[in-house]
């Protein structure tokens, strides 16, 4: 029996997925535990993701017409009681301050002084919407006042009982955008404007094809009128919530009273809307395009498009080897990729050079370049693309330079058209409670189910008992006439099921 390749990663995907996801992060050097259960500590090569992730994802509210402001972390216990379907929704997940002050406990110890009790305990945010709504009623008195356009980079804080670094912790940072409107037509289309705007990130950036559809109802963000959600498929065939944008309707306007004089001088509510995006797409990242080597990041994302890895054995190798790299790295840094220069480090540091190459490999980065006299004698750069197997190739330097950004481009777009083929592989029709009880089997790998369905307690105790959910409805079904598979009814649409995180 032949044996199995050698990975850098153990176990492997097909191995046992989720602990194959840990041990990426960790090799990739991307996050670690946090002393605070349930928390974690982003390390460098992961924040920069983040970062890229941030910068771009910022660019392209900013070219929608939103701003960016900041709002407390804290929110007064009543706030949250005024939308009444919000707080039962969050109301298991809060984090609550109750006292302004500690004070030796008698034995060596610390504890909340009695005398600093709040009047009113603060919630660390799980969400801004109720906040923020109280403050928006400071700024609108006019019609003219609208729209209001804002978003604001944050942490919020939701209490897991279960997490998995990126994808479910307690803290996690993310962008939350809220607006306000003066008709409802406005505020739907600002909604599906950023869920489009949410779906060109994770396609054109994260090379990570979506489904842009609308939640159910028992789906929807608490207090919502319609809530619409971007999904994406990983590769262990479980659906992933990727981004969501909110039409709130009036409901927390009428709440926070949001209201405006409007053209003919009547006072009406506004009609708002939310959406947000967090830290979980490095976890979607990862769960893509990873392999059992390690991280594979899309160029656009990568914090090191190209590495250079000079090779030599003593003191006049290095001598000729580093100004070699160094000009390299110039050529190569002055070329444009995706509106930008490319990215470009040396890893110079005293380790061998099979330990060096494997850290990038693990790492994720593009395109891993090694020189030594050899190749310099040939003008020639070793280079290896981390989204194929092999060892890579030995390409004049002067192509190498010329090509690198349809490199990058290559790499790219092959990563997106993977996932692509994975998810068109994963994706079947469904019409009968047996086929969808056979599919979501226990040991089945599944996959995303396109299924007529109607919302009914029925439905939700099939689900439950399979452990799959109706991830949405597409927005770009075609209506069809069909019968729930759970109840018989009729039926005008299908939704998408899966297994999912």
């Amino acid at each position: 029996m032949p044996k199995a390749p050698k990975t850098a990663i153990t176990p492997t995907r097909a191995e046992n997925y989720p602990e194959w996801y840990q041990q990426v992060v960790k090799a990739a050097d991307l996050a670690e535990n946090s002393d605070v259960r349930g928390c974690m500590v982003i390390k460098p090569w992961g924040y920069a993701i983040w970062e890229n992730i941030q910068r771009q994802l910022d660019a392209m509210f900013k070219a929608t017409g939103h701003e960016n402001a900041y709002f407390p972390l804290f929110i007064p216990m009543s706030f949250l009681e005024k939308e009444a379907e919000h707080v039962e929704g969050f109301a298991k997940e809060c984090a609550v301050v109750t006292h302004h002050r500690l004070e030796p406990d008698g034995q060596g110890g610390l504890q909340p002084a009695p005398s600093a009790k709040l009047e009113e305990p603060l919630i660390v945010r799980p969400t801004s919407e109720t906040i923020i709504g109280a403050t928006f009623a400071r700024w609108v008195q006019s019609y003219r006042d609208l729209p209001i356009l804002i978003n604001q980079w944050a942490n919020v804080v939701r209490w897991e009982l279960r997490t998995r670094m990126f994808l479910r912790t307690t803290e996690f940072l993310w962008q939350e955008g809220h607006t306000v409107h003066a008709s409802e037509d406005e505020a739907l289309a600002e909604t599906r404007q950023m869920l489009e705007v949410y779906a060109e990130f994770a396609e054109g950036v994260m090379a990570m094809p979506v489904i842009k559809g609308e939640k159910t109802a028992g789906e929807r963000f608490p207090g919502a009128v319609a809530t619409y959600s971007i999904e994406a498929l990983m590769q262990d065939r479980k659906a992933l919530q990727a981004g969501t944008s909110h039409f709130l309707g009036q409901n927390f306007a009428k709440a926070q009273e949001i209201k405006f004089q409007n053209v003919d001088g009547e006072l009406q509510f506004a009609w708002t809307t939310s959406w947000g995006v967090s830290t979980r797409l490095v976890g979607g990242l990862i769960m893509t395009h990873s392999d059992d080597d390690g991280l594979v990041l899309p160029p656009k994302l990568a914090p090191a498009q190209v590495v250079i890895l000079p090779v030599y054995r003593n003191d006049e190798e290095r001598a000729n080897v580093m100004p070699y790299c160094e000009t390299l790295k110039e050529e190569l840094a002055s070329q444009q990729y995706a509106f930008e220069t490319v990215r470009v480090r040396i890893d110079d540091r005293d380790l061998r050079g099979g330990d060096k190459r494997w850290q990038w490999i693990k790492r994720g980065v593009p395109l891993i370049m090694e020189i030594g006299p050899r190749d310099i004698a040939d003008d020639k750069v070793f280079v290896k693309r981390r989204d194929i197997e092999g060892k890579g190739e030995a390409i004049p330097r002067d192509e190498v330079v010329g090509t690198v950004a349809n490199r990058l481009a290559e790499i790219q777009q092959a990563l997106f058209d993977r996932a692509v083929a994975l998810r068109n592989e994963a994706t079947v029709e469904i019409d009968s409670l047996e086929e969808f009880e056979e599919y979501f089997a226990e040991r089945a790998p599944g996959g995303l189910a396109h299924c007529h369905f109607v919302d009914s307690p029925t439905m939700e105790a099939k689900l439950k008992e399979l452990k799959c959910t109706v991830r949405c409805v597409p927005l770009d079904a075609q209506t069809e006439s069909g019968k729930c598979i759970f109840t018989g009814e009729a039926s005008e649409r299908r939704g998408v099921f899966a297994r999912a995180y």
